[in-house]
């Protein structure tokens, strides 16, 4: 049978091996292209690609999310195995690096509760984007791909890493959405604020006094009035009344203004 075109996404599951002859080398990708456990697969992949298998192996670490492209090759024999030639390999995302264990000293109780805070708050937000993404047959609009997945952690997580295909349009909306939330964030921050009765440093007050105080309301209304047309002058009285109060007449003779 011919090879087949394929192309797949999946996490690198342990490090790269060489192959025998230059240029080659074998690798293992972890997929789920819908999430679920239950759908997981691990696909073997090999090149003969000498720049492929150079990415592969000085580039990429375990956990990395690669995209390879290639032929899928059916085994020759019933126990065989099926296979993936790379003919491309993209890296799609890099996990964090992580702390020497000997150099960064860890409380077991806290790390728990941490972690299980953190992966219930990523499951919690795979299953909302993936309520977003969701259609009853692949979307081919959905050209967005969103990965969620821990920024640390002691080794390979990958039952907490998920990926997520979206719309533009439905981008748009978890954009908006996510723009409401932080506007009511900063409202909340604000009360909070209020609530606190902040108050603003003695210097600060001083300052906004002695810039007030230096203002010459008179000057200021004289050469305002002097620059407002005459049939507006009415007009500009009155709204700067309602800004500094009465506001006392320049010039004697200005009785029209």
């Amino acid at each position: 049978m011919e090879p087949i075109p394929f192309a797949l996404d999946g996490y690198l599951a342990a490090d790269p091996i060489p192959g025998d002859s230059a240029g080659t080398a074998a690798w293992r990708l972890i997929s789920s292209p819908t999430d679920h456990l239950s759908e997981e697969a691990v696909m073997p992949c090999t090149t003969s690609v000498p720049d492929v298998a150079n990415i592969v192996i000085t580039e990429c670490e375990p956990g990395y999310l690669l995209r390879v492209v290639g032929h899928l090759a059916l085994p020759d024999t019933a126990d065989g195995v099926l296979r993936l030639h790379a003919d491309t390999v993209e890296i799609l995302w890099e996990p964090p690096q992580l702390d020497d264990p000997e150099e960064t000293s860890v409380d077991t109780t806290e790390t728990v509760e941490t972690d299980a805070d953190r992966n219930g708050a990523i499951q919690a937000l795979a299953e909302a984007l993936t309520g977003l993404g969701y259609q009853a047959a692949p979307d081919p609009q959905a050209s967005i791909r969103i990965h969620i997945g821990p920024v640390a952690g002691r080794g390979l997580d990958m039952d907490h890493c998920h990926t997520i295909d979206v719309t533009p349009a439905k981008a748009h909306k978890l954009a908006d959405a996510v723009d409401a939330l932080n506007c009511q964030l900063d409202d909340q921050a604000d009360q909070a604020d209020q609530a606190s009765g902040t108050v603003l440093d003695a210097e600060t007050i001083a300052d906004l006094t002695d810039l007030f105080d230096d203002i010459d309301v008179i000057g200021l209304t004289s050469s305002v009035l002097n620059a407002t047309r005459p049939d507006q002058r009415l007009a500009v009285t009155q709204a700067m009344d309602d800004m500094f109060g009465d506001i006392p007449v320049p010039d004697a003779d200005d009785t029209d203004r």
